[in-house]
């Protein structure tokens, strides 16, 4: 069931309800953080940064950090805003006394010493066309010569219908509970990469 498609509208309609009935959003961060982890098997030994923007989907990054960090891997967690979700504010501090480092992303960020990237900067909730410090930021993900993760999708890419003015350019999708349908169009598979599917227990609704 998991491998279904569903529109970004039914994501959220799922995703409220099953954090209002059934499980709390902190425990589906960290769900989602475990599944991205569960997903690659190259971290070790490797230069990691993770991207994390201001909403649930930097949230995921941050909890990965603190995953990797109890497993004994490095990352580096870079702040593409000062903006974060209460549950994302949760795990960032979690991943901080665990004493990972946290850096600001400036448009002098140089991502090329990285081996990964984890795109954490924008989720499903963005439409439209990126701008600011998330552009920057995307601009320097696709420059970079590093394997390419991104969480529940390629950051800038429309959910629903897979196109984008300017979006990640992953190796890796995780998507997260279902599959966004934008992400199976022929626009999204230019972004996309390999894509796998983490179910974290959501109920579609």
């Amino acid at each position: 069931m998991e491998d279904i498609t569903v529109t970004v509208e039914q994501m959220r309609r799922s995703d409220a309800y099953t954090i209002e009935h059934l499980v709390p959003g902190r425990e589906l961060m960290y769900r989602a953080a475990m599944g991205v982890y569960n997903s690659y098997n190259g971290w070790r030994g490797r230069r990691i940064a993770i991207l994390a923007g201001g909403g649930n989907n930097g949230g995921d990054g941050y909890a990965l950090a603190g995953i990797l960090k109890k497993e004994g891997i490095d990352s580096l967690l870079i702040r593409v805003s000062d903006k974060m979700s209460d549950d994302g504010k949760y795990y960032c501090e979690a991943a901080s006394e665990l004493g990972v480092k946290t850096v600001p992303f400036s448009e002098e960020s140089d991502l090329r010493s990285f081996d990964i990237l984890v795109d954490c900067i924008l989720g499903t909730g963005f439409s439209g066309e990126v701008r600011g410090t998330a552009r920057c930021a995307i601009e320097a993900v696709n420059k970079s010569d590093a394997y390419v993760i991104s969480v529940d999708i390629p950051s800038g890419m429309n959910g629903d219908t897979g196109e984008a003015h300017l979006a990640v350019r992953a190796d890796l999708t995780v998507s997260i509970g279902f599959i966004k349908q934008g992400l199976v169009t022929e626009e999204g598979r230019k972004y996309v990469g390999s894509l796998v599917n983490t179910d974290i227990g959501i109920v579609l609704v």
